[in-house]
């Protein structure tokens, strides 16, 4: 361990420690319930960002620099650039250089907008060119997943390196990644940086995630537990293949048992108000059926073979039950027969032989609903997934952002990920601020969507280190909730007056200080030089963001409400210029807190407010006003690109 790993386990630990000591101390002494309505929702924002603190202290506690890989790349790869309606030359550009990467490979356009001009493009510059089959018509498209998935089906290389359509690779980019596989056969992802090349020193839009692409990414490669990120990463096909097929066999598992539950409910309630002693038996044997197929499916029993059972059983059932009706009806011909009537030669010619009475029985004829029910529920049993254009989807299908949704189910199944700290490939970041927040927002409801619908914390398969890695991510992006009330507390207290703890004592002070000045020595000491400020910024700043990304995605997946997927724009700046309706809550909140310290300053002068808690609160306002201006200079920023070329123009006349 070098001395700076072990100086970050020290802060850390320390960081916790204290901020343990000052949560506590905020619960047990200090709330001012007189004022619970701010009092509580502030000490539970401290809550929540202390959880934050030891998640982060967690991730660094391990952090991995890996040595470069020892053996020598080996294995066929592909290269996939995917595409959906970027600008052709910019794809062609990526296309190119990619054509160029010197280790033996086969380049491919994923083209998931199918345009012909593309094709023509990849054609005349001897690029592969994949779009979807017309097995897709209709059927849930799944985004980038989607056309990665119908990709893999369509090649055959042993490792997959993903490039977005504008992300340029270095020529060594498999020379440098390639030899992680061979030294581990259990590596099935090998992600290095995403780092933009029109991204100027500034910054405005946070573009650049060097905390994320460096320390933060090797913290959780400690743990086993670096994640893939959709671009600039070398997958193993045979992971992706197991994924899938694991993925297909637990679907149709499940949905087998929602088959079978239905059908028990089903045969059980017609049970419980069938009189014919005939109809019970019957009955009773289909549920016996059903019951021994749950238990056959639980035990690991073929689907297939569990649904024939029960299918047989049903079918059986309906003969019986056919035929007594048809005795029954005989019996009543005979009856008529017998009367002195002219008789309809067709009653007299009524026969039917065992084909036609299992015909009549698997018809629509049967003696009850439920029978019929419960054959239209295993007739769903289509092992063949009609609802899917592949019954085998690798990576994964549940969020908008799938590549950490794949990478936690790898990890779930024993295989292990690489976090490789070298920039291999460069690419363009949003030029305006609207482009970022659709990004931006678009990565929090995938990451949630995940976080909802296949939970870390209660993942089979994952280590405990490998919970709190995914968990810490989601975790970060309900930040939105606490940041509303880091905003609204000082501005209270200035305008009304209102303490949200007892006092402004040495107490506070003695516990408060030390926690954060350790925190901010921590991002410092992790940070090893890289600007992190604009990251700490924009976790706040952001804030209606991460609240919408919450509300969304908890309406897609519980409501079933549609989540759209847009495209980060790729060529210049969004022409529709200042989204000021996506910032007014920002702008909102800095006039706000204006406001509230020009009132806060005059209570004092005028002899009506507490000086220390005066200070306390203008410091707050102040830092957060500092933060929240992000979102000026970015609305304000015209991209690098457009600076230079203005700058030019101006020295021109």
């Amino acid at each position: 361990m070098t001395a700076r790993f072990a100086a970050i386990r020290i802060i850390a630990l320390l960081s916790v420690l204290l901020g343990i000591n000052y949560v506590t101390w905020r619960w047990l002494e200090s709330v001012n319930w007189s004022a619970w309505w701010i009092a509580v929702p502030l000490v539970i924002a401290e809550t929540y960002s202390l959880i934050d603190t030891f998640l982060f202290c967690l991730t660094m506690w391990k952090a991995k620099e890996r040595p470069a890989p020892v053996s020598p790349p080996q294995g066929t790869v592909d290269v996939f650039v995917t595409t959906y309606d970027e600008p052709i030359e910019l794809v062609m550009t990526t296309a190119r250089a990619a054509r160029q990467i010197a280790y033996p490979h086969t380049t491919w356009v994923l083209d998931d907008g199918s345009r012909p001009e593309l094709a023509q493009a990849a054609r005349d510059a001897g690029v592969g060119y994949l779009t979807r089959s017309d097995d897709w018509v209709g059927k849930p498209r799944h985004a980038k997943a989607g056309n990665l998935n119908s990709a893999l089906f369509e090649t055959d290389g042993e490792f997959l390196l993903i490039l977005d359509a504008d992300q340029i690779p270095d020529p060594l980019i498999l020379h440098r990644t390639l030899g992680y596989f061979a030294d581990d056969p259990e590596v099935a992802v090998v992600q290095t940086p995403q780092w933009f090349m029109n991204v100027d020193e500034a910054d405005p839009l946070g573009a650049q995630a060097p905390l994320f692409y460096g320390p933060i990414q090797q913290g959780k490669d400690g743990w086993n537990a670096a994640f893939f990120c959709g671009s600039n990463a070398v997958l193993r096909r045979e992971a992706l293949m197991q994924l899938g097929i694991i993925g297909y066999v637990r679907e149709v598992t499940d949905s087998a048992a929602r088959a079978l539950r239905a059908s028990e409910e089903l045969i059980g309630a017609e049970l419980r108000t069938a009189s014919d002693p005939d109809l019970r038996r019957e009955l009773f044997a289909i549920e016996v059926a059903i019951r021994t197929g749950r238990r056959d499916l639980a035990s690991g029993s073929p689907v297939a073979d569990v649904a024939a059972a029960v299918r047989t059983a049903v079918d059986n059932a309906s003969v019986i039950l056919v035929a007594k009706d048809l005795a029954g009806i005989r019996a009543d011909l005979a009856e008529l027969g017998a009367l002195p009537i002219q008789h309809d030669a067709e009653l007299d010619a009524i026969v039917v032989d065992e084909a036609g009475l299992a015909a009549l029985a698997a018809s629509d004829l049967s003696p009850i609903t439920a029978i019929d029910a419960v054959k239209a529920l295993l007739d769903a049993l289509r092992l063949d997934r009609g609802d899917e254009a592949q019954p085998i989807l690798p990576l994964a299908t549940i969020s908008v952002t799938e590549d950490m949704a794949t990478a936690m189910q790898l990890h779930s199944l024993g295989w292990r990920s690489v976090f490789h700290h070298e920039i291999l490939a460069k690419g363009l970041a949003p030029e305006d601020l609207r482009t970022m927040l659709t990004q931006r927002l678009r990565w929090a409801q995938g990451t949630l969507q995940v976080m909802l619908r296949d939970n870390p914390l209660v993942k089979r398969g994952l280590s405990i280190g490998q919970r709190l890695m995914y968990f810490a991510t989601m975790w970060s992006y309900l930040s939105g909730f606490a940041a509303v009330v880091y905003l609204t507390a000082p501005v209270v207290y200035l305008v009304f007056g209102v303490l949200p703890v007892t006092a402004w004592s040495v107490d506070f002070f003695v516990r408060f200080l030390p926690y954060f000045l350790v925190n901010q020595l921590l991002f410092l000491v992790v940070a090893k030089g890289i600007r992190t400020w604009r990251g700490q910024q924009y976790s706040l700043a952001l804030f209606p963001v991460w609240i919408r990304a919450c509300w969304t995605a908890v309406a897609n997946v519980v409501f079933g409400r549609h989540l759209s997927f847009a495209v980060t724009r790729k060529d210049g700046r969004d022409p529709r210029g200042v989204p000021w309706r996506e910032i007014w809550p920002q702008l909102t909140a800095m006039i706000v807190l204006a406001v509230a310290l020009v009132i806060g300053v005059t209570r004092v002068i005028v002899g009506t407010g507490d000086g220390t808690g005066t200070l306390v609160n203008t410091v707050w306002v102040l830092y957060d006003l500092l933060v929240l201006s992000v979102i000026i200079h970015a609305a304000r920023y015209r991209g690098p690109a457009r600076i230079l070329e203005e700058e030019s123009h101006g020295h021109q006349h």
